[in-house]
């Protein structure tokens, strides 16, 4: 049975899933008014803004942040994270504006891939035979959802972009690992104003269309919701339900956004969407599966107090114990024992902003 605070956290992580998912379909809509690196622009304005108010609120009230500010020596990750997440959400618009929502919702599901893989290739991490099967169902999921044409194999560009965006979040987070001990609400401050500067400024170096005045407001509020508020409702819920179980409730997200979109734009997709949504269902049910296993096994001596906050949400990536992390020890550590599969102890299995 839940206690109160874990019935309030498994809330705060599906509140979390569905403020991200409704970002898709809401932006779609929104195109139709500005360009796709000015919406990419304000939506994270309207995120690292809105958190940056936040923050000064808590301090006013006498409540100020307790994490642990980020420092000069982050700084060659801090602009990493800055620099992608002006690439990636710019692709991730393109590829809504150019495709049906309900594809670019599921092929959030690739950030997956891209995280792990980099992980595996870089900092030498270990991947369960369940992700491997995961990834790969991912990967034949997001090589259909890219294909349209009756009259031939064409790939949609919509789609490609997407992938692109999910590439560059993939290697954001494998830079944020690095500040994983640090502020969130002052991560998603500074990556907000950063990489929403940084976008505004491509956008007129590219002489888009400055956005009517009207509608700005509605896409810094939907930065907020979607990027800022999403990720604070997250990094509430780890610390009462852990970071595994967590991110099992919130790899929601990516289905929540295809229902969003059928609700709002009544978009239908091809037949090939609906066997890669089948694919994305199993692998997300091998990747919960696996880290709530793994989690379980390591529960008994290990308890983990780091978050992760990658790309436009937090999402998540399988890790060893080889970078450092903060655990807290129970009982005499020289007489228990336990296993892990094939070595890796994932604290997440999906997740971003």
């Amino acid at each position: 049975m839940k206690n109160p605070k874990q019935k309030a956290a498994t809330i705060l992580a599906i509140v979390a899933a569905a403020l991200y998912a409704i970002n898709v379909p809401l932006s779609k809509l929104l195109l139709g008014h500005a360009s796709a690196t000015m919406m990419a622009a304000f939506l994270y304005l309207g995120a690292g803004l809105g958190m940056g108010l936040w923050q000064g609120l808590q301090a006013a009230v006498g409540r100020p942040d307790s994490e642990e500010p980020l420092t000069r020596h982050e700084l060659p990750y801090t602009v990493a994270m800055v620099v992608l997440d002006i690439a990636a959400p710019i692709l991730l618009m393109a590829g809504i504006a150019r495709t049906n929502p309900a594809h670019v919702s599921l092929l959030n599901n690739f950030e997956i891939v891209a995280t792990s893989l980099i992980a595996l290739l870089i900092f030498k991490e270990v991947i369960s035979k369940r992700l491997w099967i995961a990834i790969g169902l991912i990967t034949g999921a997001s090589i259909l959802l890219s294909l349209e044409g009756s009259d031939g194999i064409l790939f949609n560009e919509g789609s490609l972009l997407a992938l692109g965006a999910c590439l560059c979040w993939g290697i954001e987070n494998n830079c944020t690992r690095k500040l994983s001990n640090k502020s969130s609400t002052q991560i998603v401050t500074v990556k907000g104003i950063g990489s929403g500067l940084g976008s505004l400024i491509v956008a007129l170096i590219l002489k888009e269309p400055f956005p009517s005045l009207w509608i700005i407001p509605a896409i810094l509020g939907l930065g907020f919701v979607s990027y800022g508020l999403s990720i604070k409702c997250y990094v509430m819920a780890q610390k009462d339900l852990g970071a595994a179980k967590t991110s099992a409730y919130y790899s929601i997200a990516p289905f929540l956004g295809v229902f969003f979109s059928f609700l709002l734009l009544w978009e239908l997709p091809v037949w090939m969407f609906y066997i890669a949504l089948g694919l994305m269902v199993a692998a997300t049910v091998l990747i919960v599966k696996d880290t709530v296993t793994l989690q379980h096994e390591h529960a008994h001596t290990h308890v983990h107090t780091h978050a992760h906050r990658h790309g436009d949400l937090v999402h998540t990536h399988p890790h060893s114990h080889s970078h450092s992390h903060s655990h807290v020890h129970s009982g005499d550590e020289s007489e228990h024992s336990h296993s892990h599969e094939d070595g890796d102890l994932p604290d997440h299995a999906h997740s971003h902003s």
